[in-house]
Parts: C-alpha cells; structure tokens; sequence
C-alpha cells in the first residue's frame, strides 16, 4: 500500500490541511510529533499516534520526534483545569524516560532525533519573541480555540496566561523546526490540531512557505466508551513499572470480539491479508480466543519486546491455564515476581498476610480451611511449609508467588 492508502486502512485519519491525504504518496518528507513530560511514561492513548508515526517512517519520511522540556514547563491547556506545575528535576527524567519508549515503538534508528524546545527556548528573550510571534496572532483568533472557549465560557475554571501562550509556543517549535531542520510536517493526535496550525501560521506569515499538519483520531476505549489517556483515569502505561507487562497483555486479552479488527490496525504492523487470517481463524471458535491473544503477543511485543510477550502469554498460561512454573526461565521469574505480590518461602499462613492476600492470620486460616486456597493448582486445606517455587491462589483471581 502507499502511505495514503495504509493510513486510511488503519483509520488514521482526522483533520489535515493536505489539498487531498494522496499528496503524501509525493516525496517523503521531515516531520514531527511531540509531547511534553508531563509523566515519566507515555500510555496507550500516545500508543496510537505513534503507530502513525511508525507508517511515515517505513514509507521513508524522516522523523523529528519532540519532548518538550520548554513547553513541559508551562503544561498543555486542558478543558476543564489548569495544570499542576512539574519540578524540573522531574522534566528532566521524564524527558529521558519517554525518549526512550518512542524510539522503540515507532522502530525508528536509534539515532533518529530527538530533539527538546528547551534548547531553543532557553535563548529566546520575551521582547523579542512578543515583537516576532507575538504580532502574528489576533487576540479573536486565539479566543476562539476550543479549549479557551471550554474554559473561559459560563462555568470555566479560567486560564492562565501562561497556559493561554501554549499555541505560541507551540507555534514556534514548528517554525524553529521548520527553519533548521526543513521539517514541513507535524503529525498529532486530533485534539492537538488547533495548536499545530498555529506552526502553519507563523511559517507562512514569517517564512513565506507552506507547511501542513495530518492527525489521526483520538482512539476510544471500546469497553468505557472513553479516550484512553491518564486525565480519564483509564491509562494503561508503556512503562512495565506502572503497568506491569502481565497487566498490560491482560488489557489486549480481555478485549472484546467487536474491537479486535479496530485495535489490529491501530495498535500493530500486519498487514491486510495477514488481519484477514486471524480474523477468520478467530471466527471458527469465537470462544478460543484466538483472536485477543494474537493482539496481546503483537502489541506486548511491539512496547516491551519479543520475550516479553513470550514470558507474558507462559505466565498467563500457569495463571488462568495448565502451564508449569517449571518451565519459566530465570528472567521470566523476575517478570512473574514483578506482576504479583511475592513472598520468600515459609509457612502459608505467614505467606498469605505477607502477600495481602489475607488481613490477619486468622482470616488466613478461615481461608484454608474454606478451601479456598491452591498451590500450584492444588487445593489446601491445612497451612504448610512452601520450601520451592510456588504459585498461590485465592479464590478465582487472586495470586501470589513464593519464591
């Protein structure tokens, strides 16, 4: 397929200022994405525009990716609030934390740039940049941003004039871009493409050149009905020490039949045809599964790696199936003991208030003699000392690893 026809297939196509989206089949070109540090990890909701990102590079564009250490200062203008201020300290770990996860999703070179508005920021004094960028916008044009509007309007929390000069600086990152770099395109989330024009703007009225902005819709979480994203309380993290890769798999698994072909195409590399065969293949025994657990391998292995999501589907398999802690290898232990709440060998009962699966020992006790505790699959109904590798259970969900 050509980049026009991929980006369509997969859904990721909102707004654009494009003649027409086939006008990307042209030369490729430089491009941008950015977010700012506001967390030490980005969630699936940055998931889905990175996938984008990933198509413009495997059709040959070259890829300017952004972490905002300048506008991670001030903080994206949400709808309803201001935004708590970060620590720069915390900015600068964030920044090297995030750098990190997009350079391995988007599978770009390891040398592809990534470049901080910090860097440009730092040297541009306020007089001048009012004189320069300033000039160039109307007051009317920036009021009438949806996002003033949501918090200006009868009801709003009010708006800074710190996070009311956001579009500015967002503006002139694309121009900065722009004039070093030859970068003629930024790519965003749907929710970004008010501020992205404003590059557009600043490039046309100070550079006499033209510069576009393509966006890929915000992806809805099937099951709430709600985007994906921390602002929403639903966000699933990149980073395995937020959301632990046996929890992240967990997400792709438990989705339902009706997003599977949606999620396919945002979320991982196959192809047409090869979506066509899973799907079929899952159609024949909805039951099985199939279908959720080719999405779980593919997605885990894109954020975390092949073995990864090899240790997480032998970890889901002893868990909710008939696998063996026996065949884990070393390092799959350690990615179990990070999933689940782990204790050192000793006696159950000692064991099950350690790993908080009971309040108090005497909760414990009712609990084994309630047969509602396992090990390794084997119901209990005495407490016991565990000298070996052992999985316990409580109930239906609830597991702890002794080691």
């Amino acid at each position: 397929m050509k980049l026009s026809e991929e980006l369509q297939w997969r859904g990721f196509v909102a707004q654009h200022t494009l003649d027409q989206i086939s006008d990307l089949d042209k030369a490729p070109r430089n491009f941008y994405w950015g977010t700012d540090p506001s967390a030490d990890s980005l969630h699936i909701g940055h998931l889905a525009a990175l996938m984008m990102c990933a198509c413009f590079v495997r059709h040959g564009y070259t890829p300017y990716f952004l972490v905002g250490g300048a506008t991670g200062q001030i903080g994206d203008p949400k709808d309803n609030a201001e935004r708590e201020l970060k620590p720069l300290d915390e900015i600068e770990y964030n920044k090297a934390a995030l750098a990190r996860q997009i350079i391995r999703v988007t599978h770009s070179d390891e040398n592809a740039a990534i470049v901080d508005n910090l860097d440009w920021f730092k040297d541009v004094k306020f007089l001048p940049f009012l004189r320069e960028i300033g000039k160039c916008f109307s007051m009317t044009q920036l009021l009438d941003r949806q996002f003033v509007q949501n918090r200006i309007g009868e009801g709003g929390a009010g708006i800074s004039y710190a996070e009311f000069s956001y579009t500015l600086i967002q503006g002139y990152d694309f121009l900065h871009l722009f004039r070093e770099h030859n970068v003629t395109l930024q790519l965003c989330g749907a929710d970004q493409f008010g501020n992205c024009t404003s590059g557009i703007h600043l490039i046309s009225r100070l550079e006499n050149a033209t510069a576009d902005c393509y966006s890929c819709p915000l992806i809805i979480d099937k099951v709430t009905g709600r985007k994906f994203g921390k602002s929403e309380g639903n966000a699933v993290w990149l980073d395995a020490n937020k959301t632990s890769i046996f929890d992240f798999y967990q997400f792709w698994l438990n989705q339902s039949d009706e997003a599977l072909e949606d999620y396919f195409k945002y979320f991982t590399f196959v192809t047409p045809e090869e979506l066509d065969e899973i799907l079929a293949r899952h159609r024949e025994n909805p039951g099985a599964r199939y279908g959720q657990a080719r999405l779980a391998e593919l997605v885990t292995a894109i954020v975390h790696g092949e073995d990864a999501a090899m240790a997480a589907k032998k970890i889901t398999a002893i868990v909710f199936g008939d696998g063996k802690l026996t065949d884990l290898s070393t390092d799959e232990v350690e990615l179990f003991a990070k999933s689940f709440p782990t204790a050192t060998f000793g006696n159950l009962i000692d064991i099950l208030v350690a790993t908080g699966l009971a309040s108090s020992k005497g909760e414990a006790r009712k609990l084994i003699a309630g047969n509602a505790i396992s090990i390794n699959g084997q119901k209990v109904t005495t407490d016991q000392a565990i000298s070996e590798l052992s999985l316990i259970k409580k109930g239906k969900n609830k597991f702890a690893l002794v080691r």
